[in-house]
């Protein structure tokens, strides 16, 4: 549950971010109370704290009371290098991945051991998934996440296979299969998943990788497509994964941070 520790001595701007982060993908709408409770603010200096960002913009208040994030927030968000410059860069080939095989297409970097999505195309043709810009997944139970988190760190990949969750009952969660299928990634160059983030969906994803100019080459995303669970061509689409990383990873290269 998102949320902070009362304290007396907490700034105003302290006890505004802690309102704030009582929202979470979990409980994206929420009371006045719940969110007092949840951010440890007393519920006279929520209700003010919650009128003024209201206000500005940072929440927004419903018909039935309860707050949720607000548009500005959004906007801002947008403007954070890892969504917006991302986001630019890698739009046309992830559209020319959408238009070859009418499936979802994501594109997501990682986030501690997390999977951040920073785009997403899908349409009426694609096959339903939880996934949305802005969402925070779990590396070893998506194919996104499984091409982020082969690459990841010693560290990360040790913080993830000491516990694992399960998403649905096919999700990979034994330490020692999530190594041996981290090691088939890192062979291969390429991700597969079944059933393992969301029932009737199968994925397949590649890594995006920079050239720097010192240091050799570097994960900095990972390009995935979504597909319904019968269909049988998951490696065929690898071929058109990997055209488009690579075109996303010049792309990036060109970029000053990554040199």
């Amino acid at each position: 549950m998102a949320g902070g520790s009362t304290s007396p001595g907490r700034s105003v701007t302290a006890r505004a971010l802690a309102v704030l982060d009582a929202f979470d993908a979990d409980s994206p709408r929420l009371t006045l109370t719940e969110i007092a409770g949840r951010s440890g603010t007393p519920l006279t200096t929520a209700h003010r704290l919650l009128a003024e960002l209201t206000a500005w913009g940072a929440l927004s208040r419903r018909a039935d009371g309860r707050y949720e994030i607000g548009r500005k927030l959004w906007d801002l968000g947008l403007l954070a290098p890892v969504q917006l410059e991302l986001r630019q860069l890698a739009a046309p080939f992830l559209l020319d991945v959408h238009t070859a095989t009418r499936d979802t297409v994501h594109l997501a970097v990682r986030e501690g051991t997390q999977a951040l999505y920073v785009e997403r195309i899908s349409g009426r043709e694609s096959v339903p998934v939880v996934s949305q810009v802005g969402s925070r997944l779990p590396l070893h139970a998506t194919g996104v996440g499984k091409v982020l988190l082969a690459s990841a760190p010693d560290e990360v990949v040790a913080q993830v296979l000491a516990a694992p969750e399960r998403a649905t009952p096919y999700t990979v969660v034994d330490p020692a299969r999530i190594s041996r299928e981290l090691a088939d990634v890192r062979r291969r160059g390429w991700a597969r998943t079944a059933e393992e983030m969301s029932l009737g969906t199968a994925s397949v994803a590649v890594p995006v990788r920079v050239e720097r100019a010192e240091g050799g080459p570097v994960v900095a995303a990972a390009l995935g497509i979504v597909v319904p669970t019968h269909r049988r061509d998951l490696a065929r689409l690898v071929p058109v994964l990997e055209v488009a990383a690579r075109g996303i990873g010049r792309a990036l290269a060109r970029t000053t941070p990554f040199r």
